[in-house]
């Protein structure tokens, strides 16, 4: 039988379309394989950063380096943003973008050893429909919202990702149904830009409600959003749906006003701490997450010192933190100013000292204190998983796999919590 093997970069709107064409290729025959001798290699690459461009072409030729009779297929943003690179190189035969990919079989089916570009010039605005059923964890990842239009002055998504177009209600509870049947409990809707989610006026709040009115549906969790999410009715949605999960992941990028104008972010440091508040005055218990980029072009000591001030004051549970990096293409890329790597590097590490105190701190507010969570994955004995408010839980016990317990919390671990059972 035929067999097919997948590479995925990036994030987990990349990882939940892999799990969909992986789909694709199982109703045509083909076996998903880990083996190297595969017939068809698919790499869904990256290209948020140049980084994330390298290990793309990396990831290309090791492909074709272990099996040179397979036929490699090359998807995703670094093909959209780079057509013409990845058509150079000799190892990938097919080059698939952002778009088409549910004729992806149909692409490797007429391939006769000449090179295909698939990829679209221009992205049409409309959502492609491709589900994924076959999810490996007792938590599914579902894909709602696809491309961007905030053009920040760093980032090269629009271009990778196109218009902003979002998924169908019905389609997005007949999934939700779906995955329900096969024992899944938490449902955590990702997008590109989610917080734009918005079908026929329909926003990402309505969607919340109507999936939370499943009865197998015992939580929700948001992907990465952006600040502009907290309207009215999406404060009111976090005050009164309990199976909404009490963690949010918003990107700051920088805590500092005068860095987020050259960012071409549309808020203030000010903006920002006060949408927190509102948040915390409707549910005290919810936990934030963050990323926070360090470097950015004209960025003096005092505006990072200011940044990182405004992550202290924002009590973020854990923050990811990275160095800017220049992205061809974009409009950072021709600022004057740009700050040297060795500044980068020491204030990353400051910030994440700073992220990793934020954390400690965060965990410890949880012991002594009973709180659900759902199990999924064990080793020898002890078992893990998250609470609503997404922070790791390790406890020992029984056949806790997919359950969702009351976990007493003992203790704290360096970036998890102990618990009993």
């Amino acid at each position: 039988m035929k067999t097919v093997k997948f590479y995925t970069l990036g994030c987990k709107v990349n990882i939940y379309e892999t799990e969909a064409m992986k789909k694709l290729f199982v109703n045509d025959g083909y076996i998903v394989t880990e083996k190297d001798d595969a017939d068809v290699f698919v790499i869904n690459t990256c290209t948020v950063t140049a980084i994330s461009d390298r290990k793309s072409r990396q990831m290309i030729r090791r492909a074709k380096h272990k099996n040179p009779n397979a036929t490699v297929v090359v998807a995703g943003c670094f093909s959209q943003v780079s057509k013409k690179q990845a058509e150079e190189m000799p190892e990938a035969d097919i080059i698939v973008g952002t778009y088409g990919r549910k004729d992806i079989v149909k692409y490797v089916q007429n391939f006769r050893g000449k090179k295909m570009n698939c990829v679209y010039d221009e992205i049409p605005a409309v959502f492609e429909e491709m589900p994924c059923e076959n999810q490996s964890r007792t938590r599914a990842v579902i894909k709602i919202q696809d491309g961007c239009r905030n053009f920040c002055s760093y980032c090269i998504i629009p271009y990778a990702r196109g218009p902003l177009r979002s998924r169908a209600i019905e389609e997005i509870v007949k999934e939700v149904d779906l995955l329900t049947e096969k024992g899944y409990k938490e449902f955590v809707f990702v997008g590109i830009n989610l917080a734009c989610y918005n079908y026929n006026g329909l926003k990402l709040a309505d969607v919340i409600e109507k999936v939370c009115e499943i009865d197998g549906v015992k939580r929700v969790r948001l992907g990465s959003l952006e600040p502009n999410i907290f309207t009215a009715k999406f404060l009111d949605t976090v005050k009164n749906q309990p199976k909404l999960c009490k963690h949010f992941h918003i990107s700051l990028q920088s805590g500092c006003t005068e860095t987020l104008k050259r960012m071409n972010r549309h808020y203030t440091k000010e903006h920002f701490l006060s949408y927190l508040e509102k948040i915390r005055e409707v549910c005290p218990e919810v936990n934030f997450t963050t990323d926070v980029m360090v470097g950015f072009v004209g960025e003096t000591d005092e505006e990072f010192f200011e940044s990182a001030d405004t992550v202290k004051k924002a009590g973020f549970g854990s923050i990811h933190v990275f160095p800017y990096s220049v992205r061809k293409g974009t409009a950072a890329e021709k600022m004057d100013g740009h700050t040297d790597n060795d500044t980068k590097t020491r204030r990353a590490e400051i910030m994440a000292e700073i992220g990793k105190q934020l954390t400690l701190d965060k965990l410890k507010s949880y012991i002594g204190k009973t709180v659900e969570v759902l199990f999924e994955t064990e080793k020898n004995g002890v078992f893990e998983g998250f609470t609503d408010s997404y922070i790791k839980v390790k406890a020992k016990g029984q056949d806790l796999f997919g359950e969702i317990v009351p976990v007493k919390i003992v203790g704290a671990g360096k970036d998890f919590l102990k618990g009993e059972i």
